[in-house]
């Protein structure tokens, strides 16, 4: 897997032009199943939170160009499963994501060839995208970024109390640092008017990703590092006590208690938040709906802020965000050429006209990696504004993502579900790391 440092920079090009649809005339079978021959459009959403974003996307491209978009939203936790039962359907996707080059896998004898497609030829960075021998199988879609987000407002308050172990979120740039200002504050929490520092670490099975994923990239990175690989078919888990650092300082300085992390989710977690009940949480830009959307929200938008996840390795007082993509569109070739060209011709339309365009920064939120946004067009809501300042700090490195290397959906269920088993106090920390290392090595082999 490529480095995905690289497509970072937002692009100033000249903007394309709004991508025509592709007639097709053919009266095949499978065509003539599509209707009137142009084609249709069944998108297979990945995020339940941009539900009704990509159903109002959908209303948009169908009234402009009168092709059929059919928007389904798998269930958090369940895209995997859920694509595997579509996909076998008559009336299956067209139009999917699959998760780097793992998820290719998985799914290669599903994806089109995008190679002489113009969404590849608008993609800042090619090296982004997944590909097999001379083919484009997969082309990223967003830029992201997840962190610490802090409410400023609750720091500030903090900072001016007598004895606060640091003055401001700058002094904070290692995890000795973030350790002891979070114990001080949790037990100050009465003063600073909150139920804990961090807000509750959501384990209900499904709800684990922010752990089982993004959290568990930050060791996976830096034993690459190491190592100067993208992948490993044996992990050693090296930096398990780095994880088990942070992911301590979450549970035990949370508005709940470790046993009953089970029952939360990231709605929980984001509505407290939004309600000022807490004043850090694990989350990427893409929560700043959540937090907006909240009635009652209490947070202001010039409040939010992120912070790097610090895990007490060497040298990162330089460390950013972590900043990367695991969302690759590819088309199913198993659909008709119809339907095919009419996707293709959406997504293209989504990233180069502007009604397309104006969808993506105002309603998505994402920073896209195309040659067809100018810097005035990125969101500008807090989070991302905060990501693209990470993006453009040359003093500080930002963190891969890697998990689109980790072998599967299962070992990252598996991997949430021992947390929870720790959490509860019925697992010790060295038979987790022993069951991320052996079901690691054990599916990485099994997949070759």
């Amino acid at each position: 897997m490529k480095k995905l440092k690289k497509f970072v920079t937002i692009a100033v090009s000249a903007m394309m032009a709004t991508v025509a649809l592709t007639g097709c005339s053919s009266t095949s079978k499978d065509e003539a199943d599509s209707g009137d021959g142009k084609g249709q459009v069944y998108y297979l959403n990945f995020k339940p939170e941009s539900e009704e974003q990509w159903k109002n996307i959908a209303a948009d491209y169908e009234k402009e160009t009168g092709v059929k978009v059919k928007v389904v939203t798998a269930a958090s936790g369940t895209y995997e499963q859920t694509l595997k039962s579509e996909i076998a359907k008559k009336e299956a996707p067209t139009l999917f994501q699959i998760n780097g080059p793992v998820g290719y896998q998985s799914w290669k004898d599903y994806t089109a060839d995008l190679k002489d497609s113009k969404l590849y030829e608008m993609l800042l960075n090619k090296e982004m995208a997944v590909k097999d021998g001379d083919g484009v199988y997969g082309i990223p879609y967003v830029s992201e970024g997840y962190g610490i987000i802090v409410n400023q407002a609750i720091m500030n308050k903090y900072f001016a109390l007598d004895g606060a172990k640091a003055k401001s979120l700058d002094e904070i740039n290692n995890f000795a640092k973030l350790k002891e200002v979070t114990e001080d504050m949790q037990a100050k929490k009465d003063q600073l008017g909150i139920d804990g520092v961090f807000a509750s670490t959501s384990l209900t099975p499904g709800e684990d990703w922010r752990w089982q994923t993004h959290l568990a990239n930050l060791p996976v990175y830096n034993e690459y590092k190491d190592k100067g690989v993208s992948d490993l078919d044996k992990l050693e888990f090296t930096y398990s006590d780095n994880y088990k650092n942070i992911f301590d300082l979450y549970i035990n300085n949370s508005t709940v208690k470790p046993t009953i992390l089970g029952s939360k989710t990231v709605s929980d977690s984001m509505a407290e938040f939004a309600l000022g009940k807490a004043a850090m949480v694990q989350n990427g830009n893409w929560g700043w709906g959540q937090i907006a959307e909240v009635e009652g929200n209490t947070v202001k938008s010039e409040d939010v802020k992120f912070m790097p996840i610090y895990t007490g390795v060497e040298g990162e007082e330089k460390q950013g965000i972590c900043i990367g993509t695991e969302n690759f569109f590819s088309i199913n070739k198993k659909a008709s050429e119809a339907d095919q060209k009419a996707s293709i011709a959406f997504v293209e339309w989504l990233f180069s006209s502007e009604t397309g365009k104006k969808h993506v920064t105002d309603e998505l939120g994402f920073i896209a990696p195309f040659n067809t946004f100018t810097k005035e067009e990125s969101p500008q809501d807090p989070l991302a504004q905060e990501v693209l300042r990470y993006m453009s700090n040359t003093d500080l490195y930002n963190v891969d993502w890697n998990f689109v290397s980790f072998p599967s959906q299962q070992f990252k269920d598996d991997f949430g579900a021992a947390l929870l088993e720790y959490c509860n106090g019925n697992m010790k920390w060295e038979d987790v790391k022993k069951l991320v290392v052996d079901q690691w090595a054990s599916e990485k082999e099994a997949a070759k």
